[in-house]
This record gives C-alpha cells, sequence and structure tokens, in this order.
C-alpha cells in the first residue's frame, strides 16, 4: 500500500523525499561554484521508466565559462528505493549523498567527494513543498537536500582537466509521474558576496492540483544552521513575477519576507534537454544560465537577516518552444548529443 501511494509521488510525513519513488521521472541536480576561477558546473541525471515500464538514464553536464555540454542517454539506470542514491550504465554515472561521478567519456568527467553538506538538519515533517508533499500525482515535486556541501576532486570539461577543492555544491531532486511541466521557473545561488553559509533556491511552474490548474513557486533560503521555507500558498505565499530576463520573487510568512531578483542575458542561455520517459528521448525544454545575478534580502520581523548579491546565480525558463526556438539560432553549436 504504501509503495503504491509513493508512485504517485507523493510522501508521508517525516519520510525522505530523497529516496525513489517509482514514477516516470526522478530528477537529481547538482551545480558547483568555483569563485576564485569564477566557473560553474552542472551535473544533472534524470532515471526514467518507458512506456514498458524499463528504467532508463539521461545524463548531462554542463559549465561556464566554455559554453561547455555534453549529454548521453544511457539504456540501463536504477535509484534507491531506501536512501538517496542512483546509478546509470556501467561506470558512466554513480551517485549518493557523498559522492558523485560521471563519465561521458574522455573529455567529459566528473568526479568529486561531498563533505559537510547543509539540508534539512532537523526533521521536518515535510520536504520544500510542506505539506503538498502528501498529496498523490502533483505535476512535479521539488525538494533540495544539499544547501552547501564542499566539494573536493577533479572535473574534465572539453578535455581541459580542473582541479576542486574549493568549490561550493548546490544539491536537489525533482520527481514527477508524468513527466517535465510545460512551463517552469528555477533559480539557484550560494557564492553570495561576504557569507559562504547561504544558500537560496526557488522553484515554480504551471502546475495541477485535482486537475485544476494553478501556478505556484516555492522558495527555500538557508542562512547558517537556519532554514527558510516559503511557498504555502495560505500561511507563506510566494509572488512570481518571471520575464525573458527577470525573475522577481516576493515571499512572507508570520515572521520571514523573502525577496528575490535575478536578471540575466537571454541570449547567453544554456540550452538543456528535458526527457520524454516513454519515449526513452530527450528534447530541448529549458533556457538555463549558469553566471547569472541574484540579489537576495530575508528579514525576521522586518529586521534584515541578511541582504546580499552573487554573481554566480543560476537562472531558468522551463519552455520546450522557446528552448526549441534558441537551439535553432544557435546551430550546431548547441545541438543535443544522443
Amino acid at each position: 500500500m504504501l509503495s503504491r501511494y509513493r508512485a504517485t509521488g507523493a510522501d508521508l510525513p517525516f519520510s525522505d523525499p530523497c529516496r525513489a519513488h517509482g514514477v516516470a521521472t526522478e530528477g537529481y541536480f547538482w551545480r558547483l561554484t568555483d569563485d576564485r576561477a569564477r566557473r560553474t558546473i552542472i551535473a544533472m541525471c534524470a532515471i526514467n521508466r518507458d512506456a514498458d515500464g524499463r528504467e532508463w538514464a539521461f545524463v548531462g553536464l554542463a559549465a561556464q565559462p566554455g559554453n561547455f555540454a555534453r549529454y548521453a542517454v544511457v539504456p540501463t539506470a536504477g535509484a534507491d528505493s531506501r536512501r538517496l542514491g542512483l546509478w546509470a550504465g556501467v561506470g558512466i554515472l554513480r551517485a549518493d549523498g557523498e559522492h558523485l561521478h560521471i563519465d561521458l567519456g574522455p573529455d567529459a568527467m566528473l568526479r568529486v567527494r561531498l563533505d559537510g553538506a547543509a539540508g534539512w538538519r532537523r526533521p521536518r515533517a515535510y520536504g520544500a513543498l510542506g505539506v503538498a508533499h502528501a498529496i498523490p500525482a502533483l505535476g512535479q515535486y521539488w525538494h533540495p537536500h544539499g544547501l552547501g556541501a564542499d566539494a573536493t576532486g577533479v572535473a574534465v570539461l572539453g578535455g581541459v582537466r580542473i582541479a576542486l577543492a574549493d568549490a561550493r555544491v548546490y544539491a536537489e531532486k525533482n520527481w514527477s509521474h508524468s513527466g517535465f511541466p510545460d512551463t517552469w521557473w528555477w533559480g539557484q545561488a550560494h557564492s553570495f558576496t561576504g557569507r559562504a553559509d547561504v544558500c537560496a533556491a526557488f522553484a515554480g511552474g504551471d502546475v495541477r492540483v485535482g486537475g485544476v490548474p494553478l501556478s505556484a513557486t516555492a522558495v527555500v533560503v538557508r542562512i547558517g544552521e537556519r532554514i527558510v521555507r516559503f511557498g504555502n500558498p495560505l500561511l507563506a505565499p510566494v509572488r512570481a513575477r518571471v520575464g525573458e530576463d527577470r525573475w522577481a520573487l516576493r515571499g512572507t510568512s508570520a515572521r520571514y519576507t523573502v525577496e528575490i531578483e535575478g536578471r540575466a542575458d537571454p541570449g547567453e542561455a544554456h540550452v538543456l534537454p528535458v526527457p520524454l520517459p516513454a519515449q526513452r528521448t530527450h528534447v530541448p525544454g529549458s533556457l538555463q544560465h549558469l553566471d547569472a545575478s541574484m540579489r537576495l534580502v530575508l528579514r525576521r520581523h522586518g529586521r534584515v537577516l541578511f541582504a546580499g548579491e552573487s554573481t554566480l546565480a543560476g537562472l531558468e525558463h522551463g519552455d520546450r518552444a522557446h528552448a526549441e526556438a534558441q537551439r535553432a539560432r544557435a546551430g550546431d553549436g548547441l545541438a543535443l548529443a544522443a
């Protein structure tokens, strides 16, 4: 009975959202930033189920500077239903809460150890979406489980070997019983001026609840050992205004308010693919900026707890039509690998 409930994407209170649910798509995402080198690396893996229930994976690496990107469809894959853990192919990807290993060929590799990850340190009834995690068959679920780890290891990007010693890592999971939504918006940053222990992330989109369409946004802010969550429509609502070059959000709760403003040049976005689970393939799905700017202000009872800016932020528009048009304009340089 519990496995059938979780196969809708839902979670009982105090359960681990990072465990595999057995839905159509289990998405895993890591974002590494190296302030000294002004470098950002993103790694992604979607464990998918095709029309016959067989698992396969979409695996990708991208980085800036250099406009590097490499993607692959892997015919065999799996994710752990007991804890955070996943694999794809023979040696192509293995990951858990402490390690991330991706090998997409001699010119595309990432091998890091994650230490001191900050996430949901105290037991909480639900993840980033609050009580919405208990609702079956939402269009999309989202939970950032790593809000600032230290990464040590090595990357090979376009054949260039890069030692990673002081990189910071953000990690999240998203999952759905029906694949990716038609439109969404997303952002994340640590690397804020003057504070290494601050991390902000948001995700929103057009979803359906009980067949009723609506737009919803969730925000999570970590400041030191404190984690503040916004997104409950009644208790902590978030208003979002998103355009091609601007992401503006404001969230309120009984004690806190958050303001986030992100800006990026629309012409400098990476075109990221999204998987089509049933068809075992992928299509252009989103425009993501790897080195955008984000301004964050967090207040408690009107008093500023933190105000700062990151110029290594990630900002994303999820829109298949726009992503396909951008890829077509860019030509072969942004063609998706098979």
